[in-house]
């Protein structure tokens, strides 16, 4: 097997681009004219956005496919194709809801699953596929440009379909969807045609091949892989539980605008923007550290930080506010991409041609703690508001609560990470 080089890295990384840019179109701009154009309760586009999470438990199953069929470039072009044709369902479901609701909720329904299966199929083969080609000592470095360039590809649809989608009209929506999808499927298709093939992975061997009931029991049976998986999903509960609750926190404790608000996701982002960058250079460019204490550091920077919020709220601190959530984000971004390197490296630490199964489970854990902790999050700050009667009191303790999950988090990275620290000589990515 030949790793893959850096231009091949950057390839991959525009599938990511192409992934983030279609999914932003639902989860921003389809969101915001089902609540605003439509009339609709929030809930519902919040239904079908968690719908879309919850149908990525389906990962492992496509990560095994791609382990067995020897060919994981065709399960990312598929996923793609099915993404993007979910995508324009999920816009034309839009024109239907504003003239036969129940009628536009089925279409809905159906879109957002197949929003869900795409993502899943295409991006849990793209990480299997370069957790299997990148040399250990790139991990780091290709997490930093896959993610970095995800977030990109979200930034930039964002702001170009904002700009272009007023006047607006139905006519005008769904052809800018349909560009962007389209779009979106020819690159992913010029981006990884040839990249497998030229790395010469290898599949599993026919006879070893199994049913995906018994490589799933397989996997499960590894203890990293079973820690690995719990710690997924706790670290990322604790990443999304302030995702609904902080511009309604800096609103109702200090009095902030909505416009004002809105620019503290900016600013947050800019954060995570500048953690993986940290990350990326130090850990890659400069051999700075190792992925478990880059993990370790994230997860209690972000713990610290969280107090610190908390603190801010409770003494009416607002020009820390700011500062401080863009530290946050700095925090998560170091974590987060040391967490997907940290995938990168255990996904091929176990029984051979199974990094697509691992990653796919690692994923499923992830997208669930997604739905799970957005809510988690909203339900404590609700029920700590009626308890407490003191807004600053009640989203402070919900800040407190995520901290101490970080902090079990970097204490449980510590402990997996350090058990999978290989003997002198061997090649395992945490250790260099």
């Amino acid at each position: 097997m030949r790793h893959l080089s850096w231009i091949s890295i950057m390839r991959l990384g525009l599938v990511q681009l192409c992934l983030g840019a279609i999914v932003v179109l639902m989860t921003s701009t389809l969101n915001r004219l089902m609540v605003v154009e439509l009339g609709l309760a929030a809930v519902l586009p919040g239904a079908l956005v968690a719908l879309h999470y919850g149908v990525q438990i389906t990962r492992p199953n496509w990560g095994f496919r791609s382990d067995n069929g020897g060919n994981r470039t065709r399960w990312i072009i598929g996923g793609m194709g099915f993404l993007a044709l979910g995508a324009l369902l999920a816009a034309l479901a839009v024109v239907v809801l504003d003239g036969v609701f129940w009628a536009g909720m089925a279409l809905s329904v159906l879109a957002y699953g197949m929003i869900g299966l795409g993502v899943g199929a295409s991006g849990t083969s793209l990480l299997a596929l370069m957790a299997t080609a990148t040399a250990p000592r790139r991990r780091p470095a290709a997490a930093t440009i896959t993610w970095l360039m995800m977030i990109f590809g979200i930034a930039v649809t964002a702001t170009v379909v904002g700009s272009v989608l007023d006047p607006y009209s139905h006519a005008r929506m769904i052809q800018i969807v349909a560009t962007v999808t389209g779009g979106a499927f020819v690159l992913t298709c010029l981006a990884i045609w040839g990249i497998e093939r030229g790395a010469r992975i290898v599949a599993a061997p026919a006879a070893e091949r199994m049913n995906f009931h018994a490589g799933m029991a397989e996997i499960w049976s590894e203890p990293k892989a079973r820690v690995f998986t719990i710690f997924v999903f706790l670290s990322m509960t604790a990443y999304f539980m302030q995702e609904l609750i902080m511009e309604p926190f800096a609103g109702l404790v200090f009095g902030m605008t909505p416009g004002q608000t809105t620019s503290l996701s900016g600013a947050q982002n800019g954060g995570v923007f500048l953690g993986m960058l940290t990350v990326g250079i130090a850990a890659t460019g400069l051999r700075i550290g190792s992925l478990r204490g880059w993990v370790v550091t994230g997860c209690i920077g972000s713990a610290a930080v969280l107090g610190a919020i908390s603190v801010a709220g409770t003494t009416g601190a607002v020009g820390l506010v700011t500062p401080l959530i863009m530290g946050l984000g700095f925090f998560n971004g170091m974590f987060a991409v040391a967490a997907i390197g940290s995938m990168m490296a255990l996904a091929g630490d176990g029984r051979a041609q199974r990094e697509g199964t691992r990653m796919g489970l690692w994923g499923a854990a992830q997208a669930m703690a997604a739905g799970f902790g957005g809510l988690l999050g909203a339900g404590l700050a609700d029920a700590m508001r009626h308890l407490m009667g003191n807004d600053a009191t009640a989203f402070g303790t919900v800040f407190v609560i995520e901290a101490l999950i970080f902090l079990a988090a970097a204490t449980m990275a510590a402990r997996i990470m350090q058990k999978t620290t290989a003997p002198a000589g061997a090649a395992l990515v945490p250790g260099e």
